[in-house]
């Protein structure tokens, strides 16, 4: 995984003349240019009756504000489309839940847009705002944190869910020995993502018997937010004293509780998924997070711009088994494949791991 200047071309397919151009766009003091456009595509999953993208405005609705990981992807998003010559809009909620994202949905669909992206806070709560707004002629595309399969086109996932839970699984073995008490500090109790992973490490952990003397004595929420994180960090503390390990897939969490560990000389440690510039300080075989994972945000925001302008481009319509370019990222050209819930999605890649070797190189990029 390396980062990557966004390219200033788009690929071939993406930049071909289109027979039409796109639907009107509010204006926003939030939006930058940018463009996307589409139509469906035919029966058999070759898209025709496109638009042109530069003539059209993509939106990106991120889980909340503030938060170093969501403002990465939102860039990688950004620039591709200006790259593309398109409209851009970056719509951030108030507060990291399902009620304040649809009030800038709805914002969003009254403003015209040609697409929106959205990383969802609860994977079924915005379902009927976003058949609100296919039924507008939006294109609809989730990123990080999907919506249900009928309220979407395509789900930009980062990474294989599965794949996710068995890594976290094996580093908790690793880090722990293979035995002791261990907790998952998570983001919010609805969040779709953080849901199916800590499922996933769960389905690990109870399918081999290689993880039964580990026991996970509690899955906590921090909501996505510093200081509750960091309060459930130190009631985890309080309430388990042989706990050994912190699982945290949450870059927020992570944070959080690496910082309540090392305050207090805790032999408590701490993984998951982290942002390398926020956990450079606790990373190492020494330190309280031996290591830890996760992908590049700004690729993922990337690859969610590319999928959003194809779709509306009509290159693709969002059916397993399509192809797409995208642009100079690593694994392009990419497929479309079939999701666990009946819909579709496109992966980023593999997680990453992050440790003593790596973590300055990577603290200076995100």
């Amino acid at each position: 995984m390396k980062k990557r200047i966004v390219a200033l071309l788009m690929c071939t397919a993406m930049v071909t003349a289109m027979m039409a151009g796109c639907g009107n766009s509010g204006s926003s003091t939030a939006s930058t240019d940018s463009s996307s456009a589409a139509d469906d595509g035919s029966d058999d999953g070759a898209a025709t009756d496109g638009k042109d993208v530069t003539d059209c405005t993509f939106a990106i609705v991120p889980k909340s504000a503030g938060n170093p990981y969501n403002e990465a992807e939102a860039k990688g998003f950004q620039e591709a489309i200006e790259a593309a010559g398109a409209k851009c809009i970056v719509s951030y909620p108030e507060t990291a839940t399902a009620d304040a994202q649809i009030t800038v949905l709805q914002s969003l669909i009254s403003q015209g847009v040609d697409s929106i992206t959205v990383a969802a806070n609860d994977e079924n709560a915005l379902q009927a705002t976003l058949q609100q707004a296919m039924d507008a002629g939006i294109h609809v595309s989730c990123v990080d944190s999907k919506t249900n399969a009928d309220s979407r086109e395509v789900f930009v996932n980062q990474a294989d869910t599965s794949l996710i839970g068995q890594t976290l699984m094996d580093a908790i073995y690793d880090i722990t020995g293979g035995e002791g008490q261990w907790a998952i500090l998570s983001a919010t109790s609805q969040a779709a993502n953080q849901n199916a992973w800590i499922e996933a490490m769960q389905n690990v952990m109870e399918s081999d018997d290689k993880y039964a003397n580990l026991e996970l004595v509690d899955i906590v929420y921090g909501d996505d937010e510093p200081q509750p994180s960091t309060e459930q960090t130190q009631a985890l503390l309080q309430n388990y004293p042989d706990l050994k390990l912190i699982c945290a897939p949450t870059t927020v969490g992570i944070n959080a509780a690496a910082k309540v560990l090392q305050d207090q000389g805790s032999d408590v440690k701490i993984t998951g998924l982290g942002l390398p510039s926020e956990m450079e300080a606790y990373v190492g075989e020494d330190n309280v997070c031996p290591y830890m994972y996760l992908w590049n945000p700004i690729d993922t925001g990337e690859l969610a711009a590319y999928t959003a302008m194809a779709l509306v481009s009509g290159e693709i319509t969002g059916a397993a088994g399509e192809t797409f370019e995208a642009g100079d990222m690593e694994n392009s050209p990419y497929t479309i494949v079939e999701a666990s819930d009946g819909g579709t999605e496109v992966i980023v890649g593999d997680p990453f791991e992050f440790n003593s070797e790596n973590i300055a190189e990577w603290a200076d990029i995100f």
